[in-house]
Formats: structure tokens, C-alpha cells, sequence
């Protein structure tokens, strides 16, 4: 069976940079001006082309008819402009990259278990703090899903979740659920909440796909290899880990569709962590801007992930605000919409700067020769 990749892999800080011969990427503030276009038969990349934006035509003439579709698909993708979200008294543009600040309502979270979850006062302070800070939304979890950890009983999660987005919608935020029970998600939703955040992508109970179609609410759609249900970590097989995952979200994607989701209405997220070793990890940040030919917005969650200290002398958790700052600015390098992050103060920050030499780039004229 033949399938076809079209990966942005040629960078540009302006389009005038080349002469215009550049390609602005899901509609943010990044610019590609060469791709890479590869051809799989049977989980064999068996051909590849390199080609500029002006040359794109022709590389597709060549594909075989059977992906032809899909590569037109997928070039259309690339280009895609994604409308804002309007969650609640909030409007979320797309077209800069924005910062989903995380509260964890858990005793056993890798990062902050249990500091926010008997403590009402804590977690409303956290969350005002993140907003103040210049989080676009919050996202509320009440299951920690690192390796190993156990399965929450669904009172227990509502128990957790519930007075959280209660809080959070009260102050005016813009709030994710963080769930993999449609019951959660409901009563969330019931709640305050505006987006459902599935890290088992709507497979662990069949029932989600229709709640969230009726709801039609925005949903993060994450990778994760193992069966909905059980462990997520678990049954990881790649051929090619980047291919395969771009793959699997395509079809969860096409699955959310068939279902009655909206398109506008689906973001993806590659599952930086679940059920992938540090060198699948590299690769799939390596190749971010490819995902932007799945046509949907793309949220990255990478933020003081294990990972991080695998890199750095196995450093504990807090310990690992370079290493997360680092990877939200090569999730903006990539286009990634949506960043999801601990430490929401230092990252937009960093957007904030990195947002004003974009801009700066887009305005200067200065390397052009003169009429």
C-alpha cells in the first residue's frame, strides 16, 4: 500500500527572505520555503523528492494515482488558515502560537501531584496566577496518566475535577478537561468547561465520539499507542515513528469526522511521552511542521516531560524549566498552535519575544537591493 508525506523543511524568517517563494504554515507565523515529499509502499520509503514551493506541482504530477488525493490533501493542509476558537467570554486565535497553562487536581502527578488537589484556594490561586500570566486557557486534569500510574474511579475523578472548573470558569477562563470518561467530560462541560482534552483520543470509551459530536465542542486529539482503555504507554511497535504517527492521527481525525466532529473543531497532538523512547521523541519534535498537512491545529505537550531529563542528568521534574522553554520554542519554530505548559509565566515570555522578531522579520526590507 502507497502513502505520501509532504514535510515542510525549509525555514524562512520572511517570505521576502526568498523572494516570496514561501509557504506561511496552518496559518501562523512560520514560513517554509523547500519540502520534502516522501513516498511509502508497505512501511518503505521508497522514494523522495526535494522541491521548492514553486516546484510542488510537479512532484505531486509524478506520484502514483493512488496518493494523489491524499498529497493535494495534504499540501492544502499545509496551508490551511485556522478560524479562532470561541470558548465561552474568550476568542483563542490560531494564528500565533498560544499557551494552555496546566492544573493538575491529582495525588500522583509526575510534576505538582497533590499541591493543588485538597487545597481549593491553592488551585484557584495557581489558575489566576496562569491567567494573569497570559494562558489562553486552562486545562484541568484529575487522572495523572505517567507511566504506571493507576486507573482513577470515575466518582473520584469527578470528585477532583468538578470545584476546578467551577473556579476556573467563574474567573472568566477559558477551560480544558483533561479526561478520557465521557461521564467527566459531560459533567465538565455541564460545569464551565469548553474543550475536552482526550490523551486516549476519544478510544476509551466508544460513547465520547457522539458526546463530543453532540456538544460540538473543540477536542484534543493526542497519539498514544496503547489500547484506550488500559495502559497508554503500552504496544509501542513503530516502522517509522513519525510516519506512523502522523498515520494513526489521521485516522483518529477521519474517525472524530465520520462521527459527526466538526472540523474546525479537531486539534492533534503527537503524545510527546506516551509509549515512546527519547529517540521517537527527538524525531517527532524534529518533524513537527509535518503534521500541519493533517489540515487541523496542533497543541504540543512537552513541558518538563521525562525526556528532559534524560537530557540533562536525569534532573527531577522542577528542575526542568530550560528544557520545557526550549521545546515550546521549537514547538513556535514548527507553527504549533496550541503549547502546553507548566510554567506559564516564562513561556509566554519566551512567545513574547519570539513573536517580536517574527514580526520584525516580516518587516524588514533591509537585505533587498535597491529599485
Amino acid at each position: 500500500m502507497d502513502k505520501v508525506y509532504l514535510r515542510p523543511i525549509g525555514p524562512v524568517a520572511s517570505p521576502q527572505s526568498v523572494e516570496g517563494n514561501a509557504v506561511r504554515i496552518g496559518g501562523g507565523m512560520v514560513y517554509a520555503h523547500r519540502f520534502a515529499i516522501s513516498l511509502r509502499r508497505d512501511g518503505d520509503v521508497v522514494a523522495r523528492w526535494l522541491t521548492d514551493a514553486d516546484g510542488i506541482a510537479g512532484v505531486l504530477g509524478q506520484l502514483p494515482d493512488s496518493v494523489g488525493e491524499s498529497a493535494e490533501a495534504q499540501w492544502a493542509g499545509l496551508r490551511s488558515v485556522h478560524a479562532p476558537l470561541t470558548l465561552g467570554q474568550r476568542t483563542v486565535r490560531l494564528d500565533q502560537p498560544q499557551v494552555m497553562g496546566i492544573l493538575n487536581v491529582t495525588p500522583d502527578s509526575f510534576s505538582d501531584g497533590g499541591k493543588f488537589l485538597d487545597d481549593a484556594e491553592a488551585g484557584r490561586e495557581h489558575a489566576a496566577a496562569m491567567l494573569e500570566s497570559g494562558a489562553a486557557i486552562i486545562d484541568i486534569g484529575g487522572e495523572s496518566t505517567r507511566p504506571g500510574a493507576p486507573a482513577v474511579w470515575e466518582g473520584d475523578e469527578l470528585d477532583r475535577v468538578l470545584p476546578a472548573v467551577e473556579y476556573c470558569a467563574a474567573m472568566g477562563a477559558a477551560v480544558s478537561v483533561d479526561t478520557r470518561r465521557p461521564a467527566v467530560m459531560e459533567a465538565a462541560l455541564d460545569a464551565g468547561a469548553q474543550v475536552v482534552n482526550d490523551v486516549s483520543a476519544l478510544r476509551h470509551d466508544p460513547r465520547s465520539l457522539e458526546l463530543v459530536a453532540a456538544r460540538g465542542c473543540p477536542v484534543v486529539l493526542m497519539h498514544a499507542p496503547g489500547a484506550g482503555a488500559d495502559n497508554l504507554h503500552a504496544d509501542a511497535d513503530y516502522g517509522n515513528v513519525v510516519f506512523d504517527v502522523f498515520d494513526w492521527l489521521a485516522a483518529r481525525r477521519d474517525a472524530a469526522l465520520e462521527a459527526g466532529i466538526s472540523a474546525a473543531n479537531i486539534i492533534l497532538d503527537p503524545g510527546i511521552g506516551f509509549g515512546k523512547s527519547l529517540a521517537d521523541n527527538l524525531a517527532l519534535l524534529n518533524a513537527l511542521p509535518l503534521f500541519h498537512a493533517l489540515g487541523q491545529p496542533l497543541l504540543l505537550g512537552a513541558s518538563r516531560k521525562r525526556m528532559i531529563g534524560a537530557l540533562s542528568n536525569e534532573v527531577a521534574s522542577h528542575q526542568r524549566l530550560g528544557g520545557s522553554v526550549a521545546l515550546a520554542l521549537k514547538g513556535m519554530e514548527a507553527g504549533v498552535h496550541i503549547l502546553r505548559v507548566h510554567d506559564v509565566f516564562e513561556t509566554v515570555q519566551a512567545r513574547n519575544v519570539w513573536r517580536g522578531l517574527r514580526d520584525a522579520a516580516l518587516t524588514d526590507f533591509s537585505d533587498l537591493p535597491a529599485d
